[in-house]
């Protein structure tokens, strides 16, 4: 099992770094371990779990919440947050600052992917909050942090995926992401207001006072968040009320937010092809990526590489705790050389055996591991968050990183309390399904 597990880590190792396409990275290891040690012919193989994870109902909701969220992306959805929820918070300590974290779980709950969610949400109030003489640090640590929870807050595109693999309730899980979703966005508001009223308004630090705007004015402004409120209570109501299922609320997503797009008047032919495509894509990329993880998935198996692992870290006498330690510490490594869904794809593929041998539901290990995920995308050198900030700011990863440190600690802190008290997580997929 040594030789097979070095030659499986090395192979995988050396395929990433040279640049291979993800996908090819895990056909290539699976190939490799199948034909060096097992009896199985690769090439039968392959083409059975091609085929086998090339369909099915629960993955058309994919493609389908990812065009939802490209045209929203182009339809002024970030304009119309911010200017409905800026005058609200001009009290509140940290003010403005809180656009960030409240946007970004607001979009993410209509966008799944936490790229476009930092993107959309920082082109918009980043150049605001600089111009109004806010904190750049804060602001850059509160958006690239709150961005992730796209990954997290239903509809998210990576519940999808850990439910098509790991054959989980999709609508268990996106109820699962709720719970640890809001009290993630709460410990982020909650350090924004300690760190403000400790910092007070020297130098500009909780940027100028706004709040002169008269309540009808406050109104009007509000009325701009009324369509993606409307979209985001439908997409729940009908999925958690059994109205739909999650690839039918996706479907009825990329009506509405249609509508939305031609009502903010941000709506054309040709934004329909881009979005259409650019879905298309991301779409093709994850299918294929799934498909090389199913095919990584079978080789493991019948080389019976995770039972022998799971056997030995049994044999260790782990408690769960430790093992869990023990689950974290290797995620966050891996998350810094691969983006969320490949890594999600790969840790099933070889450590589900352990997880369920130890015990862990796996609607929650599923939210556990999507929080670790989310912290990778803030961590260097491959935390995709800490890039598109760059590309937005022209800041270093360095200065970005320690931005978002403090955000960092608190999601290990928001796993820790997942792990003492389950029930942030499975409260609302159990109580609603007795």
């Amino acid at each position: 099992m040594l030789l097979l597990s070095l030659v499986t880590i090395v192979t995988l190792l050396v395929l990433l770094g040279s640049g291979v396409w993800i996908a090819f990275a895990l056909i290539g290891t699976a190939w490799i371990a199948l034909a060096m040690f097992s009896s199985f012919p690769p090439g039968p193989v392959l083409a059975s779990d091609f085929w086998g994870a090339s369909y099915g109902w629960d993955l058309t909701a994919l493609p389908m919440f990812i065009w939802m969220g490209e045209i929203l992306f182009r339809s002024g959805l970030a304009d119309n947050m911010f200017r409905g929820l800026s005058p609200w918070l001009n009290r509140f300590p940290g003010r403005l600052l809180h656009t960030n974290i409240i946007g970004s779980g607001m979009f993410a709950a209509v966008c799944g992917s936490s790229a476009a969610t930092c993107a959309t949400v920082g082109k918009m109030t980043l150049p605001e909050l600089e111009r109004r003489g806010y904190d750049p640090q804060m602001a850059i640590g509160t958006l690239a942090s709150a961005s992730t929870l796209g990954l997290l807050i239903p509809p998210s595109i990576v519940l999808i995926v850990y439910g098509v693999v790991t054959e989980q309730s999709i609508s268990r899980l996106f109820m699962a992401g709720i719970g640890p979703g809001i009290m993630i966005l709460a410990m982020f508001m909650g350090y924004l207001v300690l760190w403000s009223l400790l910092k007070g308004n020297r130098e500009g630090l909780t940027g100028e006072d706004e709040s002169g705007m008269s309540f009808a004015e406050k109104l009007r402004n509000t009325w701009s968040l009324i369509p993606i409120l409307l979209l985001i209570g439908g997409i729940i109501v009908s999925i958690y009320g059994g109205l739909a299922s999650p690839t039918e609320a996706a479907a009825v997503g990329v009506v509405l937010s249609i509508v939305i797009a031609r009502w903010n008047g941000h709506f054309n032919r040709e934004i329909f092809h881009s979005s259409l495509f650019a879905a298309v894509r991301t779409a093709c990329m994850i299918a294929f990526i799934i498909a090389g993880a199913s095919f990584l998935t079978s080789a493991m198996g019948f080389t019976q590489v995770p039972m022998k692992l799971a056997q030995a870290i049994g044999e260790m006498g782990l408690s769960p705790t430790m093992l869990l330690v023990a689950l974290t510490a290797l995620l966050l490594v891996m998350g810094c050389f691969l983006d969320g869904i490949s890594l999600i794809l790969l840790v099933t593929s070889i450590i589900m055996p352990l997880v369920s041998a130890a015990g862990f539901d796996l609607i929650w290990f599923g939210i556990y591991l999507v929080i670790v995920v989310e912290m990778s995308q803030i961590t260097p050198p491959v935390g995709f968050n800490l890039f598109v900030i760059q590309g937005l700011t022209g800041k270093d990863i360095v200065t970005i990183t320690k931005a978002t440190l403090p955000f960092f600690l608190l999601m290990l802190v928001a796993v820790a309390l997942m792990h003492l008290f389950p029930n942030i997580a499975l409260y609302l997929p159990y109580a609603m399904n007795r």
